[in-house]
C-alpha cells in the first residue's frame, strides 16, 4: 500500500489516532489529526502528536481538509456515519480503519475476537495460552497496544491476538483473520447503529474476506449465530453447544470438554515449529478462576483458538491455573462486614449485567446506571427478579431505570458513586454482594468504564477504613 507524500487525514485523536498517523508519517504520508473534542481535553494525545511533528486539528471539523486527503483513516470510537465521513465517502475519497491499514502490513496470522461481551478476557486469556505454550505472541488491538503499533515492532510475533470491536468491523475492506471467533450477540451501541440488525451484521464481517483455509470459532449456543454461519466459507467450530458431528466445545455443568478432528498444525499455517494433532482436551470448571458460565464459554472458545493455532493442551491448562480475570470485568474487590464488593464497571450493556447476576446465587445490590446506549432496562427485569434486593441507581439513566424496574424491586438514586457505595452499604446485610454492573457506558461521569471502576474501588477501600 503506498502511502509516501499521500494526503493522509486520520480522524480521532486518542491513543490509537496517535499510532495510527505516527505509522503513517513513518512511510512518508503528510498526516493531519481532526478530532472534535477541544485540545484540553486531549492535552496528553495532542501532545504526543506535537512531539512527533503531526498537524492537528481539534475542536471542530473542517469540511476542506476531510474533502483535500487522499485516504482518511478512522480511529475505532468515531462513527462512519458522520456527515463529514459520508460527504467525503460521496466525494469519493477512500475511507478505512485503522486495522484495515495495519492489517496490510502484517505478514504473520491473525487471531480476531469480537462479541458484545467477554472480547478482552477472551483475547488476554488466549495470549496466555499460547504463551504458556511456548509462542512468541502480540496481543493487542481494542486493548492494550492498536494492532497498527505491531508492524513496527522490533520483535516479530508468530500469532496476532487482536480483540476488535464492531465499530472497527465497520471500516474492514480485506482484513482477513486466519482465525476469527464471535463469542456472543447481544443488544448494544443503539445510540450508534440504527437498529439491532445493523449491530448483528458488523459483527459478522469479520468472516466476510475469510476462505475454506481459516477458522471461525462460534457461540453455538445462539440458534441467530448458528443461522447466520451457514453463509461463512471457513471451517466452523462450535463452544458452549455443538452437534453430534461437529468440532468444537460442549459445557456441562462440571466440564468443558474440547473435541476437534483431524487437527494438524503446520509451520505453514502458522509459522510455529510443531506438528501435532490434538483431538480432546476436558477442563474442569471447578478449577477456574473466573466465575459464571459467560466466563466457561469464554474458555471453550479461547481453548479452541489455542489448540488449532498450534498451542498445546499443557499450555492452555498451565494459563488457566494461572488467569485471575481482567478489571473491571467482575473483579473481586473487599469483603466488609461479611459482605463482598465487585467491581463489573466493563458492563455496559444490559446482556453482561444478566450474565454477572448469574454469576452469584446471594442476594446482590446492585449499582447501575450511566449514560444509556440505547439499551432497554426491561430486559434485565427477570435477573433483577431472581438475584437484586435493592438497585442504586445514578448517572443520565436513572430515571429511565426507576421507570423500567421500580415495580419489581426497591431502587433509590445516589449523586456520586461514593454515595451509591455507601447507600448499597447501609442496605446490606452479611451474606450480600454489592455489585457494580452498569448497564451504560461512563461518559456521563467519567472518562471511561476503568475510571469508573476506580473510582468504585477507592469507594469500597474508604469504607473499609472506616468499617475498621
Amino acid at each position: 500500500m503506498e502511502l509516501n507524500q499521500k494526503k493522509v487525514l486520520v480522524v480521532g485523536l486518542g491513543r490509537t489516532g496517535v499510532a495510527a498517523a505516527s505509522f503513517l508519517k513513518k512511510r512518508g504520508a503528510l498526516v493531519t489529526v481532526t478530532d472534535s473534542a477541544a485540545e484540553q481535553d486531549l492535552a496528553e494525545y495532542s501532545q504526543q502528536a506535537h512531539q512527533l511533528g503531526i498537524k492537528t486539528e481539534l475542536g471542530h471539523h473542517r469540511a476542506e481538509t476531510f474533502n483535500s486527503s487522499d485516504l482518511i483513516v478512522l480511529s475505532p470510537g468515531v462513527p462512519h456515519t458522520i456527515r463529514p465521513i459520508t460527504k467525503a465517502n460521496e466525494n469519493g475519497i477512500r475511507i478505512m480503519g485503522e486495522i484495515e491499514i495495519a492489517s496490510r502490513f502484517i505478514r504473520e496470522p491473525i487471531i480476531a475476537v469480537t462479541g458484545t461481551n467477554g472480547k478482552t478476557t477472551t483475547t488476554s486469556l488466549l495470549g496466555e495460552m499460547l504463551k504458556k505454550s511456548g509462542l512468541k505472541v502480540f496481543v493487542g488491538g481494542n486493548i492494550g497496544k492498536p494492532l497498527i503499533d505491531y508492524p513496527d515492532e522490533k520483535e516479530k510475533a508468530q500469532i496476532i491476538v487482536a480483540e476488535v470491536s464492531s465499530f472497527q468491523l465497520d471500516t474492514i475492506d480485506t482484513f482477513r483473520p486466519k482465525i476469527a471467533i464471535l463469542l456472543n450477540i447481544a443488544e448494544d451501541h443503539l445510540d450508534r447503529y440504527p437498529d439491532y440488525r445493523a449491530y448483528y451484521r458488523s459483527k459478522f464481517r469479520i468472516f466476510e474476506n475469510q476462505d475454506a483455509n481459516d477458522t471461525a470459532i462460534l457461540n453455538g449456543s445462539d440458534p441467530h449465530i448458528r443461522s447466520s454461519a451457514r453463509k461463512i466459507k471457513s471451517r466452523k467450530l462450535f463452544f458452549s453447544e455443538r452437534l453430534k458431528k461437529e468440532e468444537g466445545a460442549i459445557i456441562t455443568d462440571d466440564k468443558i470438554v474440547l473435541h476437534i478432528k483431524n487437527n494438524k498444525f503446520t509451520e505453514e499455517n502458522f509459522q510455529v515449529s510443531r506438528n501435532t494433532t490434538c483431538e480432546s482436551l476436558s477442563i474442569d470448571r471447578r478449577d477456574l478462576r473466573i466465575p459464571g458460565k459467560h466466563n466457561s464459554e469464554n474458555v471453550a472458545a479461547a481453548s479452541i483458538a489455542a489448540l488449532v493455532a498450534g498451542g498445546t493442551p499443557q499450555g492452555v491448562q498451565s494459563a488457566l491455573i494461572n488467569f485471575r480475570g481482567i478489571s473491571h470485568r467482575l473483579e473481586y474487590i473487599e469483603t466488609i462486614n461479611a459482605v463482598r464488593y465487585y467491581n463489573d464497571s466493563k458492563a455496559t450493556n444490559t446482556a453482561a449485567v444478566i450474565r454477572a447476576l448469574e454469576c452469584f446465587n446471594d442476594s446482590v445490590i446492585l449499582i447501575l446506571g450511566g449514560r444509556n446506549k440505547g439499551g432497554n432496562f426491561h430486559a434485565l427485569a427477570e435477573a433483577v427478579r431472581s438475584h437484586v434486593t435493592q438497585i442504586i441507581a445514578l448517572g443520565e439513566a436513572k430515571n429511565d431505570i426507576l421507570s423500567s424496574l421500580g415495580a419489581i424491586v426497591s431502587i433509590k438514586t445516589a449523586a456520586t458513586m461514593e454515595d451509591a457505595v455507601f447507600k448499597a452499604a447501609q442496605k446490606a446485610v452479611p451474606g450480600d454482594v454489592v455489585l457494580l454492573s452498569p448497564a451504560c457506558a461512563s461518559f456521563d461521569m467519567y472518562r471511561d468504564y476503568a475510571h469508573r471502576g476506580t473510582v468504585f474501588t477507592e469507594a469500597v477501600k474508604k469504607l473499609k477504613k472506616k468499617s475498621a
